[in-house]
């Protein structure tokens, strides 16, 4: 394991860790405030915010450690040039669709100017920022796993031999 790819994923697992634990000391706060007989204006929209961003931490994490959905047992089913084949096929469709996500984020970005979420001045491209990010963040994580899962899911034969 690379010492980038170990920086990588201790930075994923406190940042994730550390939004999981906020948005969860958020939404106990709301619920006392609410049990008080008075209300957080702020609460709704911050808990979505926040499950958003660890939605988007939280998949580049899965990408990093390849946790995310993937059919490793028809690659590994069949002879290793057909694995080669599909193992990059995926690859390249997996970049594709974070590359156009990735870029889609961006754009929206731009649309929303100088807009604030209704409860609080926060500007909204501070809060869309996540996909842009979060698909850059899938991104370096994909391709910092790349050779460990081609080792893997490619190199290895059905009996557990590796090829040459």
């Amino acid at each position: 394991m690379s010492a980038s790819f170990s920086l990588l994923k201790r930075l994923l697992e406190g940042i994730s860790l550390g939004l999981l634990i906020t948005l969860a000391v958020i939404v106990v706060l709301a619920v006392i405030y609410r049990t008080l007989g008075s209300s957080l204006i702020w609460y709704d929209e911050i808990a979505s915010v926040l499950l958003a961003w660890l939605t988007y931490f939280g998949s580049a994490l899965a990408a990093l450690k390849r946790a995310h959905l993937g059919f490793t047992g028809i690659l590994t089913s069949v002879n290793i040039r057909v694995r080669r084949i599909i193992f990059w096929f995926s690859e390249i469709c997996t970049y594709a669709f974070v590359g156009i996500c990735g870029y889609a984020g961006w754009y929206v970005l731009r649309i929303f100017g100088g807009e604030t979420l209704v409860s609080l001045p926060i500007p909204l491209s501070v809060t869309q920022a996540v996909v842009p990010v979060g698909f850059i963040l899938f991104a370096l994580a994909q391709m910092a796993s790349t050779s460990q899962a081609y080792s893997e899911l490619v190199l290895q034969t059905a009996n557990g031999e590796r090829a040459h």
